[in-house]
């Protein structure tokens, strides 16, 4: 079956990580055995040819540039010249991805088309994976006049906010509203017709942003506060206005987001016993909050900067997510239901955040 996955972080992982994903997981591993200069070195799920193995034809891919204050201890760049130069790094391997025939930039409603039409008619093994550009984090967009330039690259959603403060919102771990430079950017991206994306907007954030904006909206990789009790995570009734909207919510399978009591850096999967079949439970949460599986999808953010010391247990590649659709079917969901949540929901939402 398509899986449509909302939410990787690919060009960080080539250009930050320096992974080669169009090469074979296992190498990419052995390629980084030994290295410690980050926790997940050697433990990575996501390749390009994993994706194609577990049917992942389409996806949204991410640019992502951090600017940090003096005094922030995120990490980061120190101007948002940077953060900006970075983005479009990350946008140069892309398209030399598109080069080498390993992926396509979905630009328009036609892109999209094609990409399923491709992916649902028995694809070649080496098909090109189709993906719709989002910037997560907005610190990279120096001033308004960049939004243009960024849509007229392909940029289709933004999350205004990462983790700590940003230019724009604050984000994960912080408290508060959009900055004046929010509620500007946040108008701007309605005119424009960007996508919002308020996944790692605080709460206040979230509302203030749902009140100014008026397009298409989703989380693209955000699960339930009522199963992680975490300001991370979206409330009943954050999630009940994502309905209202006709958003979608994307599952991710970051296992502190997906089990409690997680201490990141310590706890282990076999700690918890987390599993593939723990993201089912956030998506059996938002169904029933919904009466629905209308507003369910995947974007599970795997290689967001770990690897299989923080998914769960039974997921060794990205190629596993397949596993889910078995899951949901054994609840109980209907087939259509099953091919909404693991393609189709997004897809029908993507049909109408493109442009013609």
């Amino acid at each position: 079956m398509l899986l449509f996955d909302a939410h990787l972080d690919l060009s960080m992982n080539a250009l930050e990580w320096n992974r080669d994903l169009t090469r074979p997981l296992e190498e990419v591993r052995r390629r980084e055995k030994g290295k410690t200069d980050r926790v997940d070195r050697g433990v990575g799920v996501c390749t390009l040819p994993e994706m194609r193995r577990g049917e992942m034809g389409i996806c949204i891919a991410t640019q992502i540039g951090r600017y940090v204050a003096e005094g922030n201890p995120l990490a980061g760049w120190h101007s948002p010249e940077i953060a900006w130069a970075q983005t479009q790094g990350q946008l140069a391997w892309y398209k030399a991805m598109e080069d080498a025939g390993e992926m396509v930039q979905i630009f328009t409603k036609t892109d999209l088309q094609k990409s399923v039409k491709l992916w649902q008619n028995n694809p070649p093994p080496n098909a090109p994976i189709g993906f719709i550009l989002s910037l997560e984090g907005a610190d990279s967009i120096v001033n308004l006049n960049y939004l243009e330039m960024a849509y007229a690259r392909g940029l289709r959603a933004i999350e205004p906010a990462h983790y700590g403060p940003g230019r724009y919102s604050p984000g994960t771990g912080m408290e508060g509203g959009l900055t004046p430079a929010g509620r500007e950017l946040v108008k701007e991206m309605a005119r424009i017709g960007i996508a919002l994306d308020v996944t790692h907007l605080t709460d206040d954030a979230f509302w203030e942003s749902l009140d100014i904006y008026s397009g298409p909206v989703w989380a693209s990789h955000n699960n339930c506060r009522a199963l992680v009790p975490h300001q991370r995570q979206f409330s009943d009734e954050q999630l009940r206005e994502l309905i209202r909207r006709d958003g979608i919510i994307g599952a991710a399978f970051d296992a502190w987001m997906m089990v409690p009591g997680w201490i990141r850096g310590k706890t282990t999967p076999q700690d918890t016993g987390v599993m593939i079949s723990h993201a089912a439970d956030h998506i059996d949460h938002i169904c029933q909050l919904a009466g629905s599986a209308r507003h369910c999808g995947i974007g599970s953010d795997l290689d967001g900067g770990y690897g299989t010391e923080q998914t769960p247990g039974d997921l060794d590649s990205i190629a596993d997510l397949q596993s889910l659709a078995g899951i949901l079917t054994r609840r109980g969901y209907s087939e259509a239901d099953v091919a909404g949540i693991m393609h189709g929901n997004w897809i029908r939402k993507l049909t109408e955040a493109l442009p013609a």
